[in-house]
């Protein structure tokens, strides 16, 4: 059998190490597998096919920002994907980031629907069912249920400087996602957002919720833990407001004597501009080395305004490290009573009693417990099984 995974980066970052355990998984039970993917690449046990270059990714970037038609370049790229799928022959097209200035989606879709095989969609946000944001719950904007326009999130990623074509987006995206939508399987990776894609216009598409799982071996202790001062971690891809730099900065002004805050994911220019009691470093591809800076940690605290089922909080947990994250999305679903404390959003002073709570605790919150609810929960074999199990369903039902 084989698979073929679409996403917008490959073994590299959370979504493109998520899609390199699907493919070990299923190559463990004798796939073939292979993944095209737009921009960013780690090296790769699976076959790689890159979809377009630079040049088209600028172009497409360009027709984002001024005229908001993201998912609408990349047309010889996309045609060329085509092509390759073609001679691949895939048993099973599983789709993971299909945003992200490298993809056009008329196309892909076009294609899929004259294929005949059953495609996978694993959503890690909400971009699939709106005219232009990836999440909406920042701007408490609901247009999404009924027909986007006048896009309160236009300025969010992908995002426009120029025109707002929110409302064409959403009709295009309807017709094309729903026009497979009998043989359309969507993969919410939390039930915060299965419960989301039931009222979107994928909601009569089959759903099923399959958490992310993460690579235990990987994401171990790897450090022993200071006792001075306590480090308060936080790591994220890119750091914006919604990602919960204000919130840290707010933090850090309550933060008491003994403590000692670390972001991990800053470029330089942000690093300069922290303010005394945050210290900055910049981002790491490197697992080995955010294994250590998790192990190393008292407490990782996730203060995001917005998120799906939050990768760096399984991650923390897998190496030891409690977790204190808001209530956003998915987040809570990634934390019990042993591995950490859930925030209402907003709530700074409430971070840090959580975080206060988490390092005197001598019975709760210890590292073969954070460990332990990982092992139990979101676990890579967990993931693949749950996935491969889904292919196998969908193969026998399609013939």
């Amino acid at each position: 059998m084989k698979l073929l995974q679409i996403n917008v980066t490959a073994n590299w970052g959370s979504h493109g190490r998520i899609a390199e355990g699907i493919a070990e998984g299923a190559r463990e039970r004798g796939w073939q597998t292979a993944l095209a993917y737009g921009r960013h690449a780690n090296t790769s046990a699976q076959e790689l096919y890159r979809i377009g270059g630079k040049a088209g990714i600028y172009t497409h970037v360009g027709l984002t920002r001024l005229f908001d038609l993201h998912g609408l370049g990349s047309v010889s790229a996309t045609k060329r994907l085509i092509s390759f799928i073609e001679d691949y022959r895939p048993d099973i097209i599983h789709l993971h980031n299909i945003h992200g200035y490298y993809l056009n989606y008329p196309l892909l879709f076009g294609f899929l629907r004259k294929w005949g095989a059953p495609v996978v969609w694993t959503l890690h946000d909400c971009w699939p069912f709106t005219g232009h944001c990836a999440y909406f719950d920042y701007a408490g904007c609901d247009r999404w249920q009924s027909g986007c326009h006048d896009c309160p999130e236009k300025h969010a990623y992908p995002a426009s400087l120029v025109a707002d074509n929110s409302r064409l987006n959403y009709r295009l995206k309807k017709k094309y996602f729903s026009s497979i939508a009998d043989r359309l399987t969507l993969v919410p990776v939390s039930r915060w957002l299965a419960s989301i894609a039931r009222q979107s216009y994928l909601g009569s598409c089959r759903i099923a919720t399959i958490h992310n799982g993460i690579d235990t071996e990987a994401f171990a202790p790897k450090a022993d833990k200071p006792t001075s001062p306590r480090i308060v971690l936080g790591v994220a891809n890119s750091w914006d407001e919604r990602k919960g730099l204000g919130e840290f900065i707010r933090l850090s002004r309550i933060m008491p004597d003994g403590y000692r805050i670390v972001l991990v994911g800053l470029p330089e220019s942000q690093i300069r501009k922290l303010p005394p009691g945050i210290e900055g470093r910049p981002r790491t591809q490197s697992v080995d080395e955010l294994a250590r800076l998790y192990s190393q940690a008292t407490v990782l605290v996730n203060p995001t305004l917005e998120d799906n089922l939050p990768t760096i909080n399984l991650e923390a947990q897998a190496c030891g490290t409690p977790v204190v994250t808001y209530r956003t999305g998915g987040a809570p679903e990634t934390v019990d009573a042993t591995s950490g404390i859930v925030v209402e959003k907003g709530d700074v002073d409430g971070l840090m009693r959580a975080i206060h709570t988490v390092a005197a605790s001598d019975t709760l919150y210890q590292p073969d417990q954070c460990r332990r609810h990982v092992l139990d929960n979101f676990s890579r074999p967990l993931s693949n099984s749950a996935y491969l199990n889904l292919y196998t369903s969908l193969l026998a039902t399609n013939r």
